[in-house]
């Protein structure tokens, strides 16, 4: 079998990764080409970082992240009150691991949104499934999925995701039943994977905020049980540009 059959049937086999590879490696000089175990090392490793890179873009076109943020981007001026430790410390995504929740809050304009992009941007680069949501849309989910009788089958399939983004939380008045949802969401995930909630509303207005004492203990304390908080200060972002 020739070299060229080879790339071909691994282009088949949809090993594209090894197949660039191996091309690029009998293209080499005859005296730098690696030895027959080196190259099956070296064309293995190509595949597989193709599959993660291939993974990472779907999820990142899956997320439907609001920003194209990313973690290096992130401005840490003294006035927003946001440590530049904090954000390393959740970059590798262990906090996902343990099925940490993170929330931020902060004044319209601050970054809240961004941050919280950029989070999921790295998530999605190191293989975690990630979905994003403005609270808006989120209600307007349920609402439809309530109403076609497909609600359930829709919360099955947010388990899938390993990270799931809520947005502006707390802008506007929400039903019962997304109060009974979200609850149900926190309780599927909790122990399992994480959430991060976005949020204009100072943390310690939520639960007036849920008006349902009885839900708003329930849900209050699948959020904030295992939680890492960051309150961003100063003026907004927007009126610099």
């Amino acid at each position: 079998m020739n070299t060229q059959t080879s790339i071909q049937m691994m282009q088949s086999m949809k090993l594209t990764g090894m197949a660039d590879a191996y091309q690029a490696i009998t293209q080499m000089p005859l005296d730098k080409q690696p030895h027959s175990h080196e190259c099956i090392a070296t064309i293995i490793d190509a595949e597989q970082q193709h599959r993660r890179f291939k993974r990472s873009n779907m999820y990142i076109r899956l997320s439907k992240l609001r920003y194209q943020a990313n973690i290096k981007d992130i401005s840490y001026q003294p006035s927003r009150n946001l440590n530049q430790q904090t954000i390393a410390a959740l970059a590798d995504c262990s906090y996902i691991l343990r099925a940490h929740n993170i929330i931020v809050t902060g004044a319209t304009g601050c970054g809240k949104s961004f941050i919280t992009c950029a989070l999921g941007y790295q998530a999605c680069l190191l293989g975690y499934r990630t979905l994003y949501f403005n609270m808006n849309r989120f209600c307007e989910l349920i609402a439809v999925a309530k109403l076609d009788g497909t609600l359930i089958k829709w919360i099955n399939r947010l388990q899938k995701a390993k990270l799931i983004i809520l947005d502006d939380f707390g802008l506007q008045p929400i039903t019962h039943q997304v109060k009974i949802t979200l609850l149900q969401i926190l309780e599927d995930r909790y122990g399992r994977s994480s959430i991060i909630i976005c949020s204009q509303l100072p943390k310690q207005k939520w639960y007036d905020y849920f008006d349902e004492p009885t839900l708003a203990d329930a849900i209050l304390d699948r959020i904030t049980a295992n939680c890492t908080s960051i309150q961003l200060k100063g003026d907004s972002l927007r009126k610099r540009s």
